[in-house]
This record gives structure tokens, sequence and C-alpha cells, in this order.
């Protein structure tokens, strides 16, 4: 499933082409993906104006100016696809290479500038929805989340309380959205292993003095996959359809077997399954 900086990568690519937009035409090609699409959705939606796309967690948020919201999620293999005059800029050199699948193209977004976009999901593991703006931080989808890892409300201190007492691993306690939102097990992987911390150690036994730097260190890598455009999944493409390369940054994750990049480490990087998710870690240099 795309992560926080699939997703943000993502985000960055249609804000162009959407933002400050008005939709002339939204085409609703079947009744649902995961679940089902409010009622009027397209009805809803076509007239109305983006004013802004925001992103919450894994959640992309599109602000309407009729007071609604616009929810989007990827699910494992949604994407979209963006058409716009030839030679339209977009920042981050997203530009529309190849048309999407008709069979799995299941959305279609057309604005008065003449940009066209299509959302396409072959396993329809995603969803979109409309929520009033006043109610989307009570919605089920949002309600109980934790602060984003890339604001200001995630800290050292909110890492020493949630952690406190706790013989739950450091690994389970960061992939719980109600700590932090939008933590993914690619990135959780990456940001232990970069700060030496073992994925099964009980997290009420780290060290409070090593908590501002496993918040800098998770910052850094979303902030690098960023701007690299995301990670590798087999299923998941950028806006343009381009695959990101992060994954050729990775220090541990998917590097079973492989020896540790930490220098004058030695030890070689093992996989465990922690909460029915793989974790790539090193014992060597991981306590």
């Amino acid at each position: 499933m795309p992560e926080l900086p699939e997703v943000e990568t993502v985000r960055r690519g249609l804000a162009p082409v959407l933002e400050g937009a008005r939709l002339t035409r939204v085409e609703q090609r079947r009744p649902d993906l995961r679940f089902p699409f409010p009622d009027g959705f397209a009805q809803r939606l076509t007239g109305a104006t983006l004013t802004r796309l925001d992103r919450r967690a894994k959640y992309l948020l599109g602000h309407l100016d009729r007071g609604d919201v616009l929810v989007m999620h990827l699910g494992m293999t949604g994407r979209f696809e963006i058409e716009a005059a030839a030679g339209t800029a977009r920042p981050g050199e997203f530009v529309y290479a190849a048309p999407p699948d008709p069979k799995h193209a299941h959305v279609v977004f057309e604005t008065e500038r003449g940009g066209r976009v299509t959302y396409s999901d072959p396993r329809r593991f995603g969803f979109m929805g409309l929520v009033p703006a006043g109610e989307l931080a009570t919605h089920p989808w949002f309600v109980g989340m934790g602060p984003e890892p890339l604001g200001p409300d995630f800290t050292a201190d909110l890492l020493e309380k949630a952690f406190a007492g706790r013989k739950q691993n450091a690994k389970v306690l960061l992939l719980d959205q109600r700590i932090v939102a939008g933590l993914g097990n690619i990135y959780v992987c990456e940001a232990l292993h970069r700060s030496g911390l073992s994925p099964t150690k009980p997290a009420g036994k780290i060290a409070k003095k090593a908590l501002p730097g496993l918040v800098a260190v998770i910052r850094a890598v979303l902030e690098e996959a960023i701007e690299a455009g995301g990670s590798t999944l087999r299923d998941f493409a950028a806006t343009d359809g381009a695959l990101g390369y992060f994954q050729h940054r990775f220090q541990a994750y998917g590097r079973e077997g492989q020896p540790c990049l930490t220098p004058g480490c030695g030890g070689i990087i093992a996989r465990i399954v922690q909460g029915g998710r793989s974790t790539f870690y090193c014992a060597g240099c991981q306590k």
C-alpha cells in the first residue's frame, strides 16, 4: 500500500492541475470502489471549485467551495493520470506519460482549464467520499488519528508519553495511527535502522534521550522519500505513471541477507514478522 511519501508525491503532482480549478465534468463509471460512492457523488462535485488539496496521513483531501471535502484514498493500486495541454509545466516534472487502461479507469475529473484527471484502480481497494469540512476531524476515517509525523505536534515528548511503560515493541507502536498518523511499514523499518534502535525492544525500555533522535530521523527519512518521489511498490506509480526510486536508498527494507550499510557494523540484515508485517533490521547495530 502506498505510504505517506507516495501519497504526498501524488498530492504535489495533482495540486497544479486541481487547486483553484472548477470541476466542469465528473464521470463516475461504477457504483463503488472499496466502499460505495456517496449518493449524488458526480452531481455534487460538478461545478464545484477545488480550493485546496491537502494530505492527512495517507488520505488526499480536496477542499471544495461548497463546504465539502473530497476524501480520496489510493488503497493498494489506485493512481491518478493527468492529461493537460502539451508543454504544461508541473512541479516535480510530473508529465503525463501514458493513457490509463479504460477498464480500470473509474472516475474522471475535468476542469474548466482543460485538464483531465483520471483515477484508475485495478483492485478497487481505494475509495472516495464527500465529508462536510466541519465534520472531518470527527469522521470515522479520521477520529482519534495522531499528529502528522512532519508536523510540529510530533515530538519526543509525545513519543515518551506513548511509549511509557509499554511492553509492545517500538515498531508496532509507531505503526499505530493513534500515536502518529501516516507512518507505514517501509519507513518505520528505515527509521529504526538509522536510529540504531531494535524493532523488537519494548518501547517502554527505549531511553528518553534516544527519542529526539528518533523523531528527527523519522522526519528525515520521510522528507528524503518525498524528495525522491516515494518508494517503488509493485503496483504503485507516481501521478505520471513513473515509479518512484527511493528503494535504491533503502538501508534496511527489503535487504534480507545483505550486509548492513551502517559504517563499521559488519552485520547482516535479517527479516522477521511483527504484527503480520515484515521487519528488516540489523541485530548488530540496532540495540
